[in-house]
C-alpha cells in the first residue's frame, strides 16, 4: 500500500457502489487506509471517519438502497478495520454502497484505500 494510491474524492463526503459477483447476504465490511507511519505528514486526516453502508437489490442508479449500518473508522486503530452488520440484516444484495459521511479533518479531499464486502453467497 502506497500513500496516494487510493480512491480520492473532493471534500469530506462521497459514495461508491460495488457490484457483487453473486447475490450475497452481507455480514461484514472492511475499510482500509494507510497507517499514520506511512503518511508523509504523520496524519491520516483524509481517512473516512463516519460512514454508512447500504444494500442494493440491483444496479438501478435511482435505487436508494436499504440502510445496513453506520460505523466509525478509528484513526488510532489498525489500518484494516472490519465492521459487523447487525443480525437483523437478512436480505440478499447484488450491490453494496459505501457512503462516506465525514473524514478525520481534511477539508480538501478524502481517500479510501480498500473497501471489502464479506458475506454468504446465495446458494445456486
Amino acid at each position: 500500500m502506497h500513500p496516494g494510491k487510493c480512491w480520492a474524492f473532493s471534500g469530506s463526503q462521497g459514495f461508491l457502489t460495488i457490484a457483487l459477483s453473486l447475490p450475497v447476504r452481507v455480514t461484514h465490511v472492511t475499510l482500509e487506509h494507510i497507517p499514520k507511519s506511512l503518511s508523509p505528514t504523520g496524519r491520516i486526516d483524509s481517512a473516512p471517519r463516519e460512514f454508512a453502508v447500504y444494500g442494493l437489490s440491483g444496479f438501478d442508479e435511482q435505487e436508494e438502497g436499504k440502510f445496513l449500518g453506520r460505523f466509525t473508522y478509528n484513526s488510532d486503530g489498525e489500518p484494516i478495520q472490519t465492521f459487523e452488520l447487525p443480525d437483523s440484516v437478512k436480505d440478499v444484495y447484488r450491490a453494496v454502497q459505501l457512503r462516506v459521511l465525514s473524514n478525520w479533518g481534511n477539508p480538501e479531499y478524502s481517500c479510501v484505500y480498500r473497501f471489502r464486502v464479506h458475506g454468504q453467497p446465495l446458494p445456486h
